[in-house]
């Protein structure tokens, strides 16, 4: 598990590899990733954005972005936490994602970014 704290939020990601499938006739190895998010601050915030970077190690970059996370855009109050599970598909064994969220702090509504730690997607058993 990785974890980062940016501004008073705290981002944990663990991943697991899923398993492999085929997809128009290509290997895909699937991957899922868990996100806590824990609001440390005194402020009640808002995530309302996610922009996804994902590394590929036979492709070039990806990015995702789009409107909050699984469909919602989570409140969290002082102390609170909310976890979501994803998943994503590389074409190789090895390549790892980072980002970032847009948040608001609903008081102020001054909106700032909360990074996500680089973690890593790997098969299991595989070596550099």
């Amino acid at each position: 598990m990785v974890q980062q704290v940016t501004n008073g939020i705290k981002i944990s990601v663990s991943s697991n590899f899923e398993g492999t499938s085929y997809r128009n006739y290509r290997l895909y190895y699937a991957f899922s990733y868990q996100v806590t998010i824990e609001n440390q601050s005194n402020e009640t915030v808002q995530l309302l954005e996610r922009h996804w970077n994902i590394y590929d190690s036979l492709n070039k970059p990806e990015i995702v972005e789009g409107s909050g996370v699984i469909g919602k855009k989570p409140i969290l109050k002082p102390s609170e936490k909310y976890s979501y599970q994803s998943n994503c598909f590389l074409t190789s064994p090895i390549g790892s994602m980072n980002g970032f969220y847009d948040m608001v702090t609903l008081a102020t509504t001054k909106k700032f970014k909360v990074y996500i730690p680089t973690f890593q997607l790997m098969v299991p058993n595989i070596s550099n």
